[in-house]
């Protein structure tokens, strides 16, 4: 199903009264059990959160004594346990019969209460690749190397934008079409064209997925900054770090060295991007950014890379097309 909707006016660049014409996926609201709700159902309130709440850290000073630590000063773990040790025996010597405590015992207490902080970014996690094919005799470094890749889960960063309230009347929940008074198609963005519009098709025509979202996974890396970054909008998030393996010169252009290399890149991002696959197929709940709960499928879509990335992601030589 598609919505027709006439805006007169414009705002992006058409003269001032020029109408235009817009057609909609249609979107069906749902509970946060995934149950349809009519297209005219308010959304949910968001959950308030107390403004004296600061579990898990027991108090605003508590809260405020970590950020200092950890976010403005980032103390070495080693000068935090001093700290702690250095203010339970200033506890000690003024409360002795009381028997307070520091507010962390140590810095592994801190990190473990930080850890257990619910709002906030999404955290990071790590694993290590190494190469596991056959090791000649004086073997390069590479082989017996330890790549780390550390990422942030995909899935929960695409659902904190998608729920982020600063987006809520700005995100474009459903592909558009969007034509001129004169019925010329719009480009505007990447929900105004024919990829996202097609992925919206297919999801419409299955009976298990029918009325679901679509929410588009942009993926861009940078070998300066070895990074991976997701854009929902305009909103931009740094998902992970990628391994790049080195070697000397007489085994750069190496068809082991190569092709692990290929590997390393391709397992290290199917890796990062393993939460969102079974949500591709399958809707899950989720609320956004305008409090009505949505059942959204995702997509992975374009990939932002120069060409010696885009070479390395299409698996061919250098100076071919990567297309």
């Amino acid at each position: 199903m598609h919505q027709f909707m006439n805006h007169p006016g414009a705002s992006d660049g058409r003269r001032k009264g020029e109408s235009i014409y817009v057609f909609i996926h249609t979107l069906m609201p749902c509970d946060e059990d995934g149950f349809d709700l009519p297209s005219d159902a308010p959304p949910p309130p968001f959950p308030e959160r107390r403004q004296d709440d600061y579990e898990p850290y027991g108090s605003q000073a508590t809260f405020e004594l970590a950020d200092f630590l950890y976010c403005k000063e980032q103390m070495s773990g080693n000068k935090i346990d001093e700290l702690m040790e250095i203010w339970a025996t200033h506890q000690w010597a003024q409360y002795d019969d009381d028997d307070p405590s520091p507010p962390f015992a140590n810095a592994q207490d801190l990190y473990s209460i930080i850890d257990a902080t619910e709002l906030g970014d999404v955290p990071w996690q790590g694993f290590a690749v190494t190469y596991d094919g056959k090791v000649p005799d004086n073997a390069p470094s590479w082989m017996s190397s330890s790549y780390e890749v550390w990422f942030r889960d995909p899935l929960l960063v695409m659902e904190s934008q998608i729920g982020n309230h600063d987006f809520g009347n700005e995100m474009d929940y459903a592909p558009k079409r969007v034509f001129s008074q004169t019925w010329t198609r719009q480009l505007c963005d990447l929900m105004s064209g024919d990829w996202a519009w097609n992925q919206a098709d297919i999801i419409a025509e299955k009976p298990e997925t029918h009325g679901a979202m679509f929410a588009p996974v942009i993926l861009g890396s940078d070998k300066t900054t070895v990074s991976v970054a997701t854009a929902h909008r305009n909103a931009l998030a740094l998902i992970g770090f990628l391994a790049i393996p080195k070697t000397d010169k007489r085994h750069q252009d190496s068809v082991e060295f190569c092709k692990f290399r290929r590997q390393l890149f391709h397992t290290s991002l199917i890796r990062i991007l393993l939460p969102l696959k079974p949500f591709m197929t399958r809707p899950r709940v989720t609320q956004c950014g305008d409090g009505h709960f949505r059942r959204v499928i995702y997509g992975l879509g374009p990939y932002i890379a120069d060409y010696p990335e885009q070479a390395l992601l299409a698996c061919i030589v250098s100076g071919w097309c990567a297309k």
